[in-house]
């Protein structure tokens, strides 16, 4: 990789497996400075916008949101270390995930409770609109037979 400003924009992106226009929106919303730029006015970056875009893109994948991703880069630009600040918004996506693990073992639930009753030469014919059949009673937006 080249240290001195000469990477273009699709070099950039291959070398962070972004596409070009996902560098350029991070230009415009901030998490990139503006870049050095040619005679001819085309951007050119430097091994510091390979580091950063990497940074950015691996908060992404821990589901960070992009306003946060901008507050740990502001840390980062000051020279400190941003795992301080790091620390309270992972511990909120822990929480985020150990909500949807929940949500998604009771879906997990229901998915098997419903499987376990099929084939059925009793199931009658749905009514359009809904999953639950028309002589089951709905609460809490389920059918009270297909739920264990």
């Amino acid at each position: 990789m080249t240290t001195a400003a000469s990477l273009t924009i699709s070099d950039l992106a291959a070398e962070t497996g972004l596409r070009p226009d996902t560098v350029r929106y991070y230009e415009r919303v901030g998490l990139m400075p503006a870049p050095a730029r040619t005679s001819g006015d085309h951007r050119r970056y430097d091994a510091l916008a390979v580091d950063r875009l990497r940074f950015i893109r691996g908060a992404q994948q821990l589901g960070l949101r992009l306003a946060d991703i901008r507050g740990l880069l502001a840390v980062r630009d000051t020279g400190e270390c941003p795992c301080e600040p790091a620390e309270p918004l992972l511990r909120a996506r822990i929480a985020e995930i150990d909500v949807e693990i929940d949500r998604l073992t009771r879906l997990r639930a229901d998915l098997v409770a419903m499987a376990e009753q099929l084939p059925s030469a009793t199931c009658p014919d749905p009514v359009p609109g809904v999953w639950c059949p028309p002589d089951h009673r709905r609460t809490e937006g389920r059918c009270d037979a297909c739920s264990s």
